[in-house]
């Protein structure tokens, strides 16, 4: 998705017109998500941008999209400029450190002091 929205339109409520783009938005991402995945992959990531009116296109994480989105009605912008492309991706696995036994050390030490 590759879009500008304008978020001044006469007759219309601003903050309608906000929600109306989010939805707009989670219904992309959720018809993106049904798509089957190929082989190789366990899950559909995106690539963020946002731009405020007229300014160049920057990275954003996933998460930020609908902040970006508020932080923009919030500042009055005309339009603002959002790009979510779906890319395949596959979970890593994270490794243990052998720090396990520092951690039970520190629980160790605790002391409740309540039941005297």
């Amino acid at each position: 998705m590759k879009k500008t929205f304008q978020l001044k339109v006469e007759n219309k409520n601003k903050d309608r017109l906000v929600e109306a783009i989010k939805n707009e938005i989670r219904k992309y991402i959720k018809r993106e998500r049904r798509k089957p995945l190929p082989k190789d992959a366990d899950f559909w990531n995106f690539d963020c941008k946002f731009a405020k009116d007229d300014e160049e296109p920057y990275e954003i994480s996933f998460v930020d999209v609908t902040k970006s989105i508020d932080e923009a009605a919030a500042q009055d912008c005309n339009t603002f400029y959002l790009e979510l492309v779906a890319k395949s991706a596959k979970k890593t696995v994270r490794v243990k450190k052998d720090n396990d036994e520092e951690s039970e050390d520190v629980n160790d030490d605790f002391e409740d002091d309540t039941e005297e």
